[in-house]
Formats: C-alpha cells, sequence, structure tokens
C-alpha cells in the first residue's frame, strides 16, 4: 500500500514497532524521490529557449524518471511481501527431521526472494544516478540544486539497499549464489558513487559562478 499512503502514513508505519515497512522500503522510496526531483528538473527545463539545445534530452530523461519512480514505489511495497516471506518461513513446523529440512529449505528461498528486491532497488539508484548525471550539464540553473539533491537521495537508495542485501546474504549459505550477488552489486555501487561525487561537483560549481 505504499503508493497509496500519504507521506505521514507512510512515516507513522516506518516509526511504528512493526517491522514492515522498513528500512528496504524507506531506501526504495529514497530512489523515488531521487527520480521525482529529476522529472522536476526536467519539467522546469523543457520549453525554455535558453535550453533548446538540451530539449529532446531532457524529454527522454523526464520519461525515463517516471517509470524509475513508479518501479521504486512497486519496489518499497515488494519489501514488505519479500520480509513477510522470510517470517512464514521461520514460522514453519520444525518438529521433525523432515519438517526441519523443509524449513531450512523454505527459509533459504525466502532469504534469496528477499536479498533480489534491495538488489533489484540498488540497480534502480544506480540509474536514476545516471539520469541525475545525464541532466546536469543542461538543466535550468534555477533547479541545479535539485540535481544534486536527487543523485544525494539515490545513493542513499543505492547504499541503504546494499546494506540490507549484505544483511539477507549473511543467513544465506548457497556461496556460489552470494558471490554472484556481491559481484553484480559491487558493479552498480562501484559504477554509481563516482559518478554522484560527479554530480554534487558540478551542482556546487554551477551555483558559485
Amino acid at each position: 500500500m505504499v503508493g497509496e499512503d500519504t507521506i505521514a502514513q507512510f512515516l507513522d508505519a516506518l516509526a511504528s514497532g512493526e517491522a514492515v515497512p522498513g528500512g528496504g522500503a524507506a531506501a526504495a522510496l529514497e530512489a523515488a524521490i531521487g527520480a521525482a526531483l529529476v522529472s522536476m528538473v526536467c519539467n522546469l527545463t523543457i520549453g525554455k529557449e535558453r535550453y533548446r539545445d538540451y530539449e529532446q534530452a531532457m524529454i527522454e530523461a523526464r520519461m525515463a524518471a517516471e517509470d524509475l519512480r513508479a518501479r521504486a514505489l512497486g519496489l518499497a511495497a515488494e519489501d514488505g511481501a519479500a520480509y513477510a516471506a522470510v517470517g512464514a518461513a521461520y514460522g514453519l513446523p520444525r518438529g521433525t527431521d523432515e519438517e526441519k529440512a523443509a524449513r531450512q529449505a523454505r527459509i533459504q528461498e525466502a532469504l534469496k526472494g528477499a536479498t533480489d528486491v534491495p538488489l533489484r532497488t540498488v540497480a534502480l539508484a544506480a540509474r536514476v544516478i545516471d539520469l541525475c548525471a545525464g541532466v546536469v550539464d543542461g538543466a535550468n540553473t534555477n533547479a541545479i540544486s535539485d540535481v544534486g539533491v536527487g543523485a544525494l537521495s539515490a545513493r542513499t537508495a543505492l547504499d541503504g539497499a546494499a546494506l540490507n542485501v549484505k544483511i539477507n546474504l549473511a543467513l544465506i549459505k548457497d556461496e556460489q549464489f552470494k558471490a554472484a550477488t556481491v559481484a553484480q552489486m559491487s558493479d552498480y555501487l562501484n559504477a554509481a558513487r563516482p559518478r554522484v561525487d560527479e554530480v554534487v561537483r558540478k551542482v556546487e560549481a554551477s551555483i558559485s559562478k
């Protein structure tokens, strides 16, 4: 229900004693905020004569940002479902050896599912950062700081989701799965983090002119 909640409702739920929503949903929401800021900057740039050379790029970036924003909200909701699946697996009976084996198998399967959601959030956040890097040079200078905030929001999503990947991987016994997941996540992190720094430097340079 994340997409239908008001901000206040989501924050109330986040602050409650319930485990859902939690950090995974918060990270996905940060990615959505970053994408929304990209859309905002594009909307404030499109149609301005001064930025005519960037018009088509801004239109394309806005379209991509809208898609990413919707997907990020979906991931925020999926995070709760993935957590619930893990909880259900831990709640299975374990009175016999067969039940114990089935329970452990279900737990491992659920943990892999719970790892997939934040990993996709990492990937999505990296894409939002790419969009910020793509629009910063042609953005309306009156909204240039918003590009920076968008990139920083996406970095919070990136790093926060990465933590959720790691906490689930710590409980997974499949070493091949763990290694592949870490490698994939590292690719996103290593590519995206420097781009955030680049965007912020450009924003600060523009502001100080």
